[in-house]
């Protein structure tokens, strides 16, 4: 059975309960790395692990520990590249994956409107977590999960 790593920095609560119910439910070994200490319930299988702070600081502590064939759970750009880069597989909190064939382009998108907004440019932020993305990652999870765990 694979790890799974969770980018807890920016991970919504919503994301995260799913996440340690899929992780109990699976009996699949999780870990919550974040520059703070995550609430999480007390678990055989759902484990925070707080970082020293500093830029990167838990990107770097995911990365080092990754193994080919977990999943990475995060919506940071560099560090999916870098996962997918160690052989693990990457989903954001909205259920998307992101691969060799899609993560490029993503990755240029941002650098654009990274560009717009130093110039000015008022782009707005992301979009709200909604019930459809709660549903579309939950879903998107589980397939997962029963996929893996099978292997």
């Amino acid at each position: 059975m694979p790890n799974l790593w969770v980018d807890a920095d920016a991970c919504p609560r919503v994301a995260r309960d799913i996440i340690v119910r899929a992780a109990e439910r699976t009996a699949t070994p999780t870990w919550f790395v974040a520059n703070h200490q995550v609430p999480l319930p007390a678990s055989r299988w759902v484990k925070a692990l707080a970082v020293a702070s500093g830029f990167d600081a838990a990107d770097n502590e995911i990365v080092a520990r990754l193994a080919p064939g977990d999943l990475m759970i995060s919506s940071d750009l560099p560090l999916a590249l870098e996962a997918l880069d160690k052989g693990a597989a990457v989903m954001t909190t909205r259920g998307e994956t992101l691969d060799r064939n899609n993560i490029r382009a993503r990755v240029q998108m941002r650098d654009f409107m990274e560009t717009l907004r130093a110039s000015g440019e008022h782009t707005g932020g992301p979009k709200g977590y909604s019930d459809s993305d709660r549903r579309e990652f939950a879903n998107a999870l589980d397939r997962w999960l029963a996929k893996h765990s099978r292997d």
